[in-house]
């Protein structure tokens, strides 16, 4: 359906029409009335993108994730797209699965469709495309990748102090054979999730981990957590890169008849709502997604500041549920005194 059809039907200009369409100047109240009837017995839609190429401005964001499928995307994404809604603006969505050849791909495609801003929540990037970025006249966000430029703004979270705080808590309650539950580790960013737990517990002579990766998903952490278990059936306590993995390592000690906290302790990364409700409700390191989605939108939707290159640090919050305890006798210190009443208790300390 086109707009001449509309504005015949209505027996009007399709000048008229585009007037009532962007509602920019007056139309007498008859005159909208019988537009919008045309476009409603019509079914019209107006083309978005013809309008942006016409107006020399586009109304859309491209945001760009590793997996989707991970709540921890989800939830920045969706805020996001709250923002952008309520500042007219729609968003386009793609997932690169952690590959850095569909990540060039979707980079390019955002940049085909003209996009007003482009937010990056990825694990992998290069400094080709970082640079290819740089030139690019709209303002881009960078998820822990990259370096500020002169239209590039990055988000950091400081995961050194998250995971500092989670395993100084496993080791004051007596854990010292941990495993490490991770992914794709030779990404950055996680890598340096695991290089921090290395750094963390190299302070305590008698503290060993061990490590496994698999996929970013339920299974992939079930996996992992079976790899961990076989080599080393000893372990007390698993920290998970993040929750979605832990999850599935608490259904492989489920499986293994193990329980969790009372032979092996387990904590995820991120804090996403699957944390609060699945059984046991799981210890994580709280990471405000809200805050990070809204500081996307900040940044992208147009403002009267000129584009500076910016950088923001996000701290991150131990939060203490019931899937972690002291270890069992026999395996290191004593469970005597165990914590009571952890669910829901944020540690900042």
């Amino acid at each position: 359906m086109k707009l001449e059809q509309v504005a015949r039907r209505a027996r009007v200009s399709t000048a008229t029409v585009s007037r009532v369409l962007n509602d920019k100047a007056r139309v007498k109240d008859a005159t909208k009335a019988r537009v919008l009837k045309a476009i409603e017995a019509l079914k019209y839609h107006p083309n978005l993108a013809a309008r942006s190429l016409a107006g020399g401005q586009s109304r859309s964001l491209g945001v760009i994730v590793s997996n989707i499928e991970n709540p921890f995307f989800l939830d920045i994404y969706k805020t996001v797209e709250l923002g952008a809604h309520a500042a007219g603006f729609d968003v386009i969505l793609a997932n690169t699965d952690y590959k850095s050849d569909r990540l060039v791909t979707c980079i390019r495609l955002m940049l085909g469709r003209r996009v007003a801003g482009l937010a990056a929540i990825v694990s992998e990037m290069d400094a080709a495309l970082i640079q290819e970025l740089t030139n690019q006249r709209i303002p881009v966000v960078f998820y822990d990748v990259g370096s500020p430029r002169r239209n590039i703004t990055n988000i950091r979270v400081d995961y050194r102090r998250g995971m500092e705080k989670l395993t100084s808590y496993l080791y004051n309650l007596g854990h010292r054979r941990m495993g490490y539950v991770g992914h794709h580790l030779s990404l950055g960013p996680i890598h340096e999730r695991l290089q921090v737990v290395r750094d963390a517990v190299a302070r305590y002579a008698d503290v060993e981990v061990v490590t496994a990766s698999d996929a970013d998903t339920l299974e992939g952490g079930r996996r992992a957590a079976r790899s961990l278990l076989e080599r080393s059936p000893s372990l007390t306590a698993l920290v998970c890169v993040n929750d979605v993995m832990a999850v599935g390592a608490l259904r492989e000690l489920r499986a293994q008849g193990r329980r969790v906290p009372d032979d092996v302790s387990v904590t995820g990364f991120d804090d996403v709502s699957l944390a609060q409700f699945c059984s046991p409700a799981l210890t994580s390191v709280h990471i405000p997604r809200d805050q990070i989605g809204l500081t996307i939108c900040d940044c992208l939707l147009p403002r009267e500041h000129a584009m500076t290159e910016r950088e923001f640090l996000i701290d991150a919050e131990l939060v203490l549920r019931d899937s972690t305890g002291p270890p069992a006798r026999g395996s290191g210190r004593s469970r005597a005194g165990r914590a009571g009443g952890r669910a829901g208790k944020n540690v900042s300390a």
